[in-house]
């Protein structure tokens, strides 16, 4: 549903996850609804707009047990990691008509399989989600689109394009692939949009080349529609692996005039999952001029 009201040109939809209508008491006990709840929530944190609610129901995580509050509290923080992609592709949609929640057609219109993945999509351009749909399964058959490569985000595994394959799906992960490429800002861990975004952990997925427009703004408030944003380029060249940042464009109130960039090329386990990645492979010092590194 979710999909085909994007394709109507209405970029911003989503559910109230674990539903508007709840099982009554009963949902803080039954861990059937337990795994229906988290289910949804990782799910819901791939979708344009983020919100759990219901009708006569108290909804905060911690009323359903310390195991569906890590897990929830897990994909609170990778969705507030990706805040920086995510307020990026929303400014695609603002600016080029684009949509955060994409159909495969959008992106693999010629590849048959690809068309008649039901579930699967992408969200914006370099993550590939496939949400659990079915109870009691920790592995998940995921078909990934003819491409160069994909990365499964949890692992650093990395795929040929063109197949399905079998990844893990505990409980507390949703199946999510990255496709060869990318470029994927994940600021620091925060509790609040307009909390300070520095450093930046620059996820680069080896394997094509790739670009990425960083944008940035007052995080709240309508000034953007003024102008007052700025936009960083990024851009991969896989064959001589050389990463160029482009000159700053635009600022706003608050601007941080010099910012950290940590890059990491996703390899194995470098660049995984939701936490800070301990291993680098270089830290830029950014001031808002190109900024040209080699990686050979």
């Amino acid at each position: 549903a979710g999909l085909d009201y994007t394709m109507t040109g209405m970029p911003y939809w989503t559910t109230d996850i674990g539903g508007f209508f709840r099982p009554g008491s009963a949902q803080y006990t039954d861990e059937q609804y337990h795994e229906l709840l988290t289910r949804w929530y990782q799910w819901g944190a791939f979708n344009p707009i983020f919100r759990i609610h219901g009708y006569q129901s108290e909804t905060e995580p911690w009323k359903y047990g310390q195991r569906v509050e890590d897990h929830m509290r897990k994909m609170l923080a990778l969705r507030y990691r990706l805040l920086s992609y995510i307020y990026s592709e929303a400014w695609q949609i603002t600016k080029h008509g684009s949509t955060m929640m994409r159909p495969l057609v959008m992106d693999f219109n010629g590849d048959t399989a690809a068309l008649n993945q039901r579930f699967e999509y992408m969200f914006g351009k370099a993550l590939l989600v496939a949400p659990v749909t079915e109870p009691n399964v920790d592995e998940w058959n995921v078909y990934l689109p003819e491409s160069a490569a994909w990365y499964d985000f949890w692992t650093g595994k990395r795929f040929d394009g063109g197949q399905t394959t079998e990844v893990a799906a505990p409980l507390d992960r949703i199946p999510l692939m990255v496709k060869a490429g990318s470029i994927i800002p994940m600021g620091p861990s925060i509790q609040y949009s307009t909390e300070r975004n520095d450093p930046v952990e620059i996820r680069i997925y080896p394997g094509a080349n790739g670009v990425f427009t960083l944008y940035e703004d007052e995080n709240d408030g309508y000034n953007y529609e003024k102008g007052l944003y700025s936009l960083i380029a990024f851009q991969w060249n896989d064959a001589d692996k050389r990463l160029t940042i482009g000159t700053r464009n635009g600022s706003y109130p608050g601007m941080l005039q010099n910012r950290t960039f940590d890059v990491v090329l996703v390899n194995g386990n470098r660049g995984v999952g939701v936490d800070v990645s301990p291993s680098l492979d270089r830290t830029i010092k950014y001031s808002g001029k190109q900024a040209v590194v080699d990686f050979k």
